[in-house]
């Protein structure tokens, strides 16, 4: 790794301490709610009658113990490297947070329906019994504070698009690109609004990543071209766009809401267009199997040509970063998150 890459590391590993500081015996950041899709999801689909898994080999092989615990990703996600807590978690240690996020949920809620996954209003009835455990271990002052000092996280709109809207001849009849944005926005506004009715005040939101670089979608999308597809990755500019004047409409609009757009588009186009600059060899294709599509249950333990060191890689699968790409995001979601507790 170059001393770029490793100033960048010394200076996120000095923003978590500081994140994580304890004053006067209390966390900075008491716990860390998430919500979304697969770049989150830490293996509640595991347990839902849907084909988006990833709980058996070669998932999770660089994981503690080699374990494949339902993360799309040989090793940790990007909000493990700042903290992690199993939805199934009870009593005190549902203090720290929890993790709701599904695989193929979106904003849209048809999106969740097309894959029986999760979708973003059942994950925040998740939350609200959440809080009713939170009153019963910590008391009503305690949870309050909780709820309103924690910091919540959330990630969609990828599946929306990539799993919805681009291979859906009917929504395409409806939408034209820029009104299925505007559709997303609404219901990520009132996601928001939803969560902030509900004592969230401090709300970090991902962005679209560079969805034409993901090596599936290359393949899918890219008529042969091996290069990154530049009309999606115009969509995801654009909806980013929206995304951060919603945003900042949305907390003009609402007291005390501390809400910040973290730019994962940059950080992962740089991964994606500039390989070894970054310390990577390889990001056409991802290191399960053929690296062109497999993703999911055609990534497994059969899959003919994965690779052997996964850390070489941008992506681990056709849709998901590797362990070691995730590690560059979190640094960047860091550096990012300091906002939110100032």
């Amino acid at each position: 790794m170059s001393s770029m890459g490793y100033s960048r590391s010394f200076l996120a590993s000095f923003l978590l301490a500081v994140l994580l500081n304890v004053t006067n015996g209390q966390p900075l950041v008491p716990a860390i709610f998430t919500f979304g899709d697969s770049i989150v999801d830490v293996g509640n689909n595991n347990h839902q009658l849907t084909i988006v898994k990833a709980n058996f080999p070669p998932y999770g092989r660089d994981f503690e113990n080699h374990f494949p615990t339902g993360r799309f990703c040989n090793g940790k996600l990007a909000t493990d490297f700042i903290a992690y807590l199993n939805l199934k978690t009870k009593g005190k240690n549902l203090l720290n947070g929890a993790n709701f996020a599904s695989a193929s949920s979106g904003y849209f809620e048809l999106t969740s329906k097309l894959y029986s996954s999760i979708p973003l209003s059942k994950q925040l009835e998740c939350y609200k019994e959440c809080q009713t455990k939170l009153v019963e271990a910590a008391g009503q002052s305690s949870a309050s504070s909780i709820i309103s000092d924690a910091i919540y996280l959330i990630s969609a709109g990828t599946s929306d698009f990539v799993q919805n809207y681009y291979i859906n001849p009917l929504l395409n009849k409806l939408y034209t690109t820029d009104q299925f944005s505007d559709t997303l926005l609404r219901c990520y506004s009132n996601f928001i609004q939803s969560l902030y009715a509900l004592g969230a005040r401090r709300i970090g939101v991902t962005s679209l990543p560079p969805i034409g670089c993901l090596p599936a979608v290359i393949t899918l999308f890219g008529a042969h071209i091996n290069e990154c597809v530049t009309s999606l990755n115009s969509d995801a500019i654009n909806f980013n766009e929206k995304l951060n004047t919603t945003s900042q409409n949305l907390k003009n609009m609402l007291p005390g809401l501390n809400l910040v757009v973290f730019d994962i588009y940059q950080p992962l186009y740089d991964l994606a267009t500039k390989p070894s600059e970054n310390g990577f060899f390889e990001a056409r294709k991802a290191c399960c199997g053929t690296g062109l599509i497999e993703v999911s249950i055609l990534c497994n333990k059969k899959s003919i040509g994965t690779c052997a060191n996964a850390s070489e890689y941008v992506f681990w699968d056709g849709f998901h970063p590797s362990e070691a790409a995730n590690k560059v995001l979190a640094d960047e979601l860091i550096t990012s998150g300091i906002s939110l507790i100032s």
